[in-house]
């Protein structure tokens, strides 16, 4: 006769102890969102104010106060032509500075991360000098380099340009030089294997892969010219560009032509973001 063997139960799971999270636990694991979302508030609230105020009809010379909603400004960007004017010099200054920059600065970049020479570590180091040097003590040297080379009735147009771009040209070595560090030098590789000419090579694979880096570093030298004041204070002459024209209207009156300016230059700057960003994930969906 055979004997059974006992099954033992199952022995139930012990029940899982829920622990609570302290409060300042939580505290510290939304912190750093916490923060993220009020620095970005703090950046992005004089942006909202500009175009909020620039639907405003002032009282008097100045813009400061909300009175009432008016799309005149809107309608005349250009009731002062002074204005205008300012801006659509800086615009030809910053286009001008922000070319000849990125083609130097691109080629410079090229020849840091692609070449070795023994003067390279000196001038890896001479690069970042303009950064940290500050603006006034760089306007005021250059002010003094063209007075003693083209004299002083010679400020104008051309020396803010030279100026704006001896500024630019180290920001953009750098953001160039970051993305290519970052390349995969085995694509190239790949692409010589291939019976790729050099030309082919550079234009098939080299200059795609550094496109957006050589377009943010546009972006980047096009805002710092057109934004700047301390050294072209320095170098402009007789000329005004649309940062010293705010500069020096404040002291006089503020229109909301102003405000109308910086809202369309905002706007601008938010549709080039989106249509590269659309560009972007279209390329990728198509990969």
């Amino acid at each position: 006769m055979a004997t059974q063997t006992a099954v033992p139960a199952p022995i139930a799971p012990a029940p899982l102890k829920i622990r609570r999270r302290s409060p300042l636990a939580w505290i510290g694991d939304h912190v750093l969102l916490a923060a993220t979302v009020v620095i970005f508030i703090f950046m992005l609230l004089p942006n909202a104010v500009i175009l909020v105020m620039s639907f405003n009809q002032p009282i008097g010379k100045y813009d400061y106060t909300w009175n009432q909603f008016s799309t005149e400004a809107w309608a005349h960007p250009c009731a002062n032509q002074a204005l205008c004017s300012s801006m659509g010099l800086s615009l030809e200054i910053g286009l001008i500075a922000t070319v000849v920059s990125t083609a130097l600065g691109t080629m410079i970049a090229f020849a840091m991360v692609r070449h070795r020479f023994k003067a390279r570590s000196g001038i890896n180091a001479l690069l970042f000098l303009p950064m940290a040097a500050p603006e006034v003590v760089m306007g005021a040297t250059l002010t003094a380099l063209f007075f003693n080379t083209i004299g002083p009735g010679s400020l104008g147009f051309w020396t803010i340009t030279i100026a704006h771009v001896m500024f630019c040209l180290s920001y953009v070595v750098v953001t160039v030089k970051s993305r290519l560090a970052g390349m995969d030098p085995t694509l190239e590789r790949a692409a010589q294997d291939l019976y790729a000419t050099p030309t082919q090579t550079f234009m098939k694979v080299t200059l795609p892969l550094v496109a957006p880096g050589i377009a943010a570093a546009a972006l980047l030298a096009f805002a710092l010219s057109i934004d700047d004041y301390i050294i072209t204070a320095f170098t402009a002459g007789q000329r005004t560009t649309f940062p010293m024209y705010i500069f020096g209207s404040v002291q006089r009156s503020y229109p909301a032509q102003i405000n109308v300016i910086g809202s369309i230059m905002l706007i601008g700057t938010m549709a080039i973001i989106a249509v590269s960003t659309i560009l972007g994930r279209m390329r990728a969906t198509r990969r």
